[in-house]
C-alpha cells in the first residue's frame, strides 16, 4: 500500500500538490442505502412529487458542491455534473451519484459526499416513522478518467 496522500515524511497533514497535474475529464460513481421497515419503504413510494426523495436529491446535489468546505484537505472543483438518484426498494432506498469535472484530481469524494448526505436526508425525513433506519453500505462503485 502507497503512502498516506495528506500526511507528509515527517507525519504533517497537507493538502495534495496537484499543481502540475494535467486537467482530465474524470468521473466517480458512488452508492448508499438507507435499510428500513417495509412499511416506510411503501410510504416513501406513496409521496407526490415535491417530496422527501426529491429534498434529498437536491440535498446531495449541494453536498457534492460543497465537498471541500465539509472535508478539511479536498480540492475545490469545478463540477461540470452531479445526478443523484434515488430507488425505493422493498426493504430500503438506494442512492446512487454520479459526479464529473474536468481538473486536476477526482471527484470520488464528492460522489461519496452526495450520497452520503442524499442518505441522511432520507433518514431525516422519515425518522419519525422509523426509528430503527440504518445508513449501510456506502460505496464508491467507480472513478475513471479519460486517458491523457
Amino acid at each position: 500500500m502507497s503512502e498516506l496522500s495528506h500526511v507528509s515524511e515527517t507525519g504533517d497533514i497537507r493538502m495534495v500538490d496537484v499543481g502540475g497535474k494535467p486537467m482530465v475529464r474524470r468521473r466517480a460513481t458512488a452508492r448508499a442505502s438507507v435499510l428500513m421497515a417495509p412499511e416506510t419503504a411503501r410510504r416513501l413510494r406513496e409521496l407526490p412529487k415535491g417530496d422527501a426523495l426529491a429534498t434529498a436529491q437536491v440535498a446531495g446535489i449541494m453536498a457534492a458542491k460543497r465537498t471541500s468546505e465539509l472535508i478539511p484537505l479536498c480540492h475545490p472543483l469545478p463540477l461540470t455534473h452531479v445526478g443523484v438518484a434515488l430507488q425505493v426498494e422493498h426493504d430500503r432506498v438506494v442512492i446512487s451519484g454520479v459526479v464529473e469535472t474536468t481538473a486536476q484530481t477526482g471527484v470520488e469524494m464528492e460522489a461519496l459526499t452526495a450520497v452520503s448526505i442524499a442518505a441522511l436526508t432520507v433518514y431525516d425525513m422519515a425518522k419519525a416513522i422509523d426509528g430503527g433506519m440504518t445508513v449501510s453500505e456506502v460505496v464508491l462503485v467507480e472513478k475513471t478518467k479519460d486517458p491523457s
